[in-house]
């Protein structure tokens, strides 16, 4: 390990997350730092690793049965250099600064890709909505917002939805905002189409990831039609990357959540997808039940298994779209074994350090989430740029705009990873455009 690695590690104990994520972008942009001495002398690495602002504060509200309940609240604001913070609020129990840090870390060069003016920032509780009334979930909401609305602003600091966020979440802390400033601004994105939210914004992350796969594989002639697809993960970003597969030609046949996963050999038709997203977003079910409807599909419950059998079926294409660290090194050999020849993460780091390498070594077309799920975030700025001016744009404009991003996301990584010598390497190009960009502006700006 160098001696940079070594003093952030230290500085920043008991964070593996966090850790795993400096880690891996320092592995491909360090020859930019030794070709660039100007980057070194800086210290641009170290400043951009290190947050610009952390806080931490007490969330307290009362359940339904009037009892007093208490969780902890984070912004991470990593770094401001190209525009205000962006990045997602996560309500779920594993939250963690740790988590969160490598969250925002990560949102740094995602959005810098973006082409975009966002910089990198990630919040979130341990608050767990699963289970939670509306009500219970809006006092939450509430009291969450009481104290981010301190830190926030439309040209600061402008949150988004992220696992555990959804529509009601976002109305919630929405309102609770606009009544605490006595304002109505785009504060914060993923908003409803009737009160400042853009169109296309739900789908954008799994229509993000698909275009970008799309491009991946236009690049060698090939296309998704006809190709099996395992796709993880049941929510928003899954549940339109399956739907955006089903237009392209492409035959899905996975879905999962925390309880197991289904896999379909007759493949996730459209009228099996409606199900799914009723089951999921209205009814908040369990993926157990898409396979009590359509016999063609079997349930497997979790297992304390070294690897996860979700990966382990044959495919073409795997869509990784649930949380980090879902694939590890066994599960790596399965997907290869199985045929898959593409990889591109819809999720946050779904792929461990030594999967990512087993992966590339055999050849499989690998994109990282810093680049190929970044549709989220794009028409969240593009949300933020409607909001600015008081206009809507048509679910078309928004649709064709955000294939131009990821299309140039796409392009942007190959130019980078080129240049460098690394031929077709998604992550090194991911990493060394986005670091580049940013890196560049904090070194017009000064040390600050």
């Amino acid at each position: 390990m160098s001696d940079l690695l070594t003093t952030i590690f230290n500085r920043n104990p008991n964070e593996p997350e966090f850790h795993q994520a400096v880690d891996e972008v320092y592995e491909t942009v360090e020859k930019v730092i030794e070709k660039h001495p100007k980057y070194k002398q800086a210290k641009i690495f170290e400043r951009m690793s290190e947050p610009e602002r952390l806080i931490s504060f007490r969330v307290t509200w009362v359940d339904d049965n009037g009892e007093v309940q208490v969780n902890k609240g984070y912004r991470v604001q990593m770094n401001s250099a190209i525009g205000p913070y962006k990045g997602g609020l996560r309500f779920h129990p594993s939250v963690t600064p740790s988590i969160l840090k490598f969250l925002a870390f990560e949102q740094i060069f995602k959005n810098a890709l973006t082409g975009l003016p966002m910089g990198g920032g990630k919040g979130g509780s341990d608050f767990d909505p699963k289970s939670k009334s509306d009500g219970e979930v809006m006092r939450f909401c509430q009291s969450f917002m009481a104290e981010l609305s301190k830190h926030i602003g439309h040209r600061i600091d402008v949150p988004a939805g992220d696992i555990g966020v959804g529509g009601r979440e976002i109305g919630f802390m929405f309102g609770a905002y606009k009544k605490i400033q006595n304002e109505f601004t785009g504060v914060l994105t993923g908003k409803g189409q009737g009160w400042g939210g853009s169109l296309i914004r739900p789908e954008a992350t799994g229509y993000g990831l698909i275009y970008f796969a799309q491009n991946m594989l236009a690049e060698k002639k090939d296309s998704l039609n006809g190709k099996v697809c395992l796709v993880s993960g049941s929510g928003n970003v899954a549940q339109y990357a399956i739907k955006k597969l089903l237009l392209l030609g492409a035959k899905p046949v996975t879905v999962s959540d925390s309880s197991g996963y289904i896999y379909d050999e007759d493949g996730i038709s459209a009228e099996k997808l409606n199900f799914l997203m009723e089951l999921k977003n209205e009814k908040r079910g369990r993926i157990s039940e898409y396979a009590d409807k359509f016999k063609s599909a079997k349930y497997f419950a979790n297992s304390k298994s070294d690897h996860n059998p979700l990966w382990s079926h044959k495919a073409d294409c795997a869509f990784p779209c649930a949380t980090q660290n879902e694939i590890n090194a066994k599960d790596a050999k399965n997907l290869i074994a199985g045929g898959v020849k593409l990889l591109a993460e819809g999720a946050n780091m779904p792929t461990m350090s030594d999967a990512i390498t087993i992966l590339m070594k055999a050849g499989v077309n690998y994109a990282p989430g810093k680049a190929s799920n970044a549709g989220g975030v794009a028409t969240s700025g593009l949300e933020m740029v409607q909001n600015y001016g008081g206009i809507y744009w048509s679910r078309d404009e928004v649709d064709d705009r955000l294939k131009g991003i990821m299309k140039e996301i796409h392009d942007c990584c190959l130019r980078a990873s080129k240049e460098y010598g690394l031929g077709t390497n998604y992550q090194a190009g991911a990493n060394i455009a986005g670091f580049v960009k940013v890196a560049d502006a904090m070194l017009a700006q000064g040390i600050i």
